[in-house]
């Protein structure tokens, strides 16, 4: 475990005094301070990679549910994910009593199994809105942010899996790419009419502008023509979002929900999703049907002379 110091990041700091009391005052063991340590890394990772939060005390319950939910996503047990809830809970417990927060996030965060909360969809329109959001003429940045957004959208990848995309796996001419997810698993991908053009038009024009000696081998690429991060990727799409006019938060994770819930709507089947989504167990899938389901019942509600 590294030693806290000046200039170090919030997150860290908070989490190295909870470990540093653990350790002195409660006398906790090795294993049990580092089952906590990777756990509160990993939330502190996620927060600043999906939410863009740097310090604990800007925490919120959605933002705890948020990566619970994650959790489940990736197909963590029962086990490992109240170790998670642990953690996190004994971390803001700390937090409060320190004083550096006022209000517990983790307080109405359910026991031992809590109910998964649906995951929070984009509207067809919404997400019209935000593909049309970057100039694609704009080289070569708005071309790129362009390409990212649709193929997020176009496909449900995560996006740890764009932004590690490498340039042979991405097969234009047969239209699809293929994607080592998790666990090393392969998968192919299928790409739309819109993703692959834009992709060809950022292959040509764009990327070769930000790396000309082709030095890089993946798809997307910053500024200084190196790899692009999880983290400004986020930071591009909440931009874009902003720009088109949406209000409530936009993540990379909310446009892999929109694509799964939109499909299913669409009439596409479960496991056909599941396998788009690279899920190792259909029950995690499942979760889109009751998105949808919820979502035709709205419309029915709104629209239907008998619906209310």
């Amino acid at each position: 475990m590294s030693r806290a110091g000046e200039g170090t990041a919030p997150f860290e700091l908070a989490i190295e005094g909870f470990l540093g009391r653990g350790r002195v005052e409660r006398g906790l063991s090795r294993n049990t301070l580092e089952s906590y340590h990777r756990d509160l890394v990993r939330f502190a990772s996620w927060c600043q990679a999906e939410r863009g939060l740097e310090d604990p005390a800007r925490v919120t319950r959605e933002d705890v549910h948020g990566h619970l939910a994650g959790l489940l996503d990736a197909g963590l047990s029962g086990r490992s994910l109240a170790r998670h809830r642990v953690s996190i809970r004994q971390f803001f417990k700390y937090l409060l009593e320190e004083g550096v927060i006022g209000e517990d996030p983790t307080l109405l965060v359910e026991g031992a199994r809590p109910a998964r909360p649906l995951p929070d969809v984009l509207s067809l329109s919404e997400v019209e809105a935000l593909l049309g959001a970057p100039d694609p003429t704009d080289l070569p940045l708005g071309l790129r942010d362009a390409a990212l957004l649709q193929l997020l959208y176009a496909t449900g990848l995560r996006v740890s899996e764009v932004v590690s995309l490498p340039l042979e796996a991405v097969h234009l001419r047969a239209g699809y790419l293929r994607i080592r997810g998790k666990g090393g698993k392969e998968r192919v991908v299928p790409l739309g009419e819109r993703a692959t053009t834009l992709l060809d038009t950022w292959l040509a024009d764009g990327r070769t502008l930000l790396d000309p000696q082709q030095r890089s081998r993946t798809l997307f690429l910053g500024r200084t023509g190196r790899k692009m991060s999880r983290q400004n990727a986020w930071k591009r799409i909440v931009h874009w979002a902003r720009v088109a006019g949406i209000r409530h938060a936009v993540t990379p994770h909310r446009l892999r929900h929109s694509f799964a819930t939109h499909l299913l709507e669409g009439g596409a089947d479960l496991r056909v999703v599941q396998v788009l989504l690279g899920h190792a167990d259909i029950s995690t899938t499942e979760i889109y049907t009751h998105v949808a389901q919820a979502r035709l019942k709205e419309i029915h509600g709104r629209h239907h002379p008998r619906g209310r």
